[in-house]
């Protein structure tokens, strides 16, 4: 038998009203509580995070606000290895950040070609751009 995030009669993950404003640690908190044979240091290590740094999160001692989102995918792919239901959505809530679009190879591709095509004074200014775009948003 799997281990469930949500009980029968729950919301879909991300849309209970009662859990907008979670920040990280309380997420975590919560999701664990769903695998009780799991541990932080088992998360940590599966997610490729430093054990101190998973815990600091936990123990609201180091900031959130600068976690690469793909440590926060890593997480979500963990968790849902160990069979609890959640998404990307939350994860990106509880650091305070809009969630980025979802990742396609096909536009990827399409991307680094256009960049490949560029001369490099164009594709320094175009990592400038992009740069600028993620701190943006997350901000906004």
């Amino acid at each position: 038998m799997t281990n469930q995030q949500s009980l029968p009669g729950d919301p879909e993950p991300g849309h209970d009203p009662r859990r907008q404003g979670e920040d990280l640690a309380a997420l975590l908190e919560r999701l664990l509580a769903r695998v009780p044979e799991r541990t932080q240091k088992e998360l940590a290590a599966e997610a490729g995070i430093p054990y101190p740094t998973l815990n600091a999160w936990v123990n609201r001692t180091r900031g959130t606000s600068r976690i690469d989102p793909e440590k926060l995918r890593a997480m979500v792919e963990v968790f849902r290895h160990w069979g609890v239901r959640t998404t990307p959505k939350e994860f990106f809530e509880a650091v305070g950040r809009p969630v980025p679009g979802p990742s396609e190879d096909e536009r990827e591709a399409r991307l680094l070609k256009l960049y490949r095509q560029l001369p490099e004074a164009r594709q320094r200014a175009l990592l400038k751009d992009a740069e600028a775009m993620v701190q943006v948003s997350r901000i906004g």
